[in-house]
């Protein structure tokens, strides 16, 4: 009875073992293809306006750099909207010396009151689109910092009529806590991969909440932003709906830093099972799959329960070609220059964000900043309790 007990352990952890290196080769693959099919960019022919949409809630670290970084776009014509629930919101006095600094970066900022939608950002969007005055709305999160040219590249990517909406590929930029340079690193060799291989595989039909763009008529096509207002995972949504109403999803090579300012375990932790348990109710089927992408931590079970002859080879050739992959995306893809040094934490990192998974399974209630929320069906969620600290 223990052979066959043991011989069972064995079999259900090689399975994801084999499955993750396989994941692993894909996305290598992946990485290298996206890199050379994106490595010759057509230059920006026009230049239409834009209207960048920044939803705010407080002044969390490194908020004024970013929200500096979209003040210096090297661009023809663009306006800021910033969007607050109340006056006394800490972001108003960095969006107002911003504005003051920057007088001729045409720029406002909205108050939005206590917002109706169980999604408080996407009543925020629907505001600004109401406000704006141009055609294409550029909708990045308060903790994304960008370069100069983010603007002309994102004319790029919409001068393909077809191009209804956009989104960028980012890397993690972390502080000094070290679970944030874990959970930056778990941004730029882990969650990217997957971005890429869902690209390759059948192209893109999401979008990513650090950086996404969309056209006013693809917008109303999809019903507006109030059509998404029981939905978490916004980005999602948006993406997912342009593809559905016939439109071309773009993922633009233009790369983003997306700030990993949560510190403590504890609070990343909860940050990321967040984030799963959102992605387990919007893809429930994608959600079971993504259990292969962690093939380093179940080569890493199968090591502990196999025998050495074989325990071992499997885990040497997974960390192996999960160095692989963090050096050609993270170091290559993404320029992130952190990854050669920070390679040491992979088997952590990978280990925290299984973990995380896991945890999406077990339970349908989420903490979004400050507030309660329980997930319901289709990706759907709905406030339990206001103001939870």
């Amino acid at each position: 009875m223990f052979y066959w007990i043991s011989l069972a352990v064995l079999v259900a952890l090689g399975i994801p073992t084999l499955g993750g290196m396989a994941y692993f080769g894909l996305a290598i693959f992946s990485t290298v293809l996206y890199r050379r099919r994106t490595a010759d960019r057509v230059r920006a022919a026009h230049f239409p306006p834009m209207s960048l949409f920044k939803p705010l809630r407080g002044a969390e670290a490194g908020l004024e750099a970013c929200l500096k970084s979209f003040f210096e776009q090297d661009y023809p014509e663009f306006e800021l909207l910033f969007a607050v629930r109340t006056a006394d919101d800490p972001a108003v006095e960095v969006v107002n010396r911003l504005i003051e600094r920057y007088p001729d970066v045409p720029a406002r900022l909205l108050l939005t009151g206590q917002p109706p939608y169980a999604n408080a950002k996407v009543y925020s969007m629907r505001t600004m689109a109401e406000a704006a005055k141009h055609d294409i709305f550029i909708i990045t999160d308060s903790d994304t910092l960008v370069a100069p040219d983010y603007l002309t590249s994102m004319a790029r990517a919409f001068a393909d009529e077809k191009v209804g909406a956009v989104t960028n590929l980012y890397r993690g930029a972390e502080g000094t806590d070290f679970w944030a340079k874990l959970e930056a690193l778990g941004m730029s060799t882990e969650f990217m991969a997957g971005v890429v291989v869902a690209e390759r595989l059948e192209g893109m039909k999401f979008a990513l909440g650090p950086s996404m763009a969309i056209r006013r008529q693809c917008l109303d096509d999809i019903g507006g932003f109030e059509a998404m207002r029981d939905f978490l995972a916004d980005d999602f949504v948006l993406g997912h709906w342009a593809d559905r109403a016939g439109w071309k999803v773009s993922l633009s090579p233009f790369v983003v830093d997306h700030l990993a300012t949560t510190a403590g375990f504890g609070p990343t932790f909860a940050h990321r099972l967040r984030w799963n348990r959102s992605s387990r109710f919007s893809r429930p089927d994608g959600y079971i799959g993504q259990g292969f992408t962690y093939g380093l931590v179940w080569a890493m079970f199968f090591a502990l329960a196999a025998p050495p002859i074989i325990g071992l080879p499997a885990l040497a050739a997974s960390l192996t070609l999960r160095i692989v992959l963090a050096l050609a995306l993270g170091a290559g893809l993404l320029g992130d220059r952190t990854v050669p040094f920070r390679l040491w934490m992979l088997p952590l990192q990978d280990l925290t964000s299984w973990a995380t998974w896991v945890g999406g399974f077990l339970g349908k209630t989420i903490l979004w900043r400050g507030e309660r929320y329980q997930l319901l069906a289709e990706g759907r969620f709905a406030p339990l309790s206001r103001n939870v600290e």
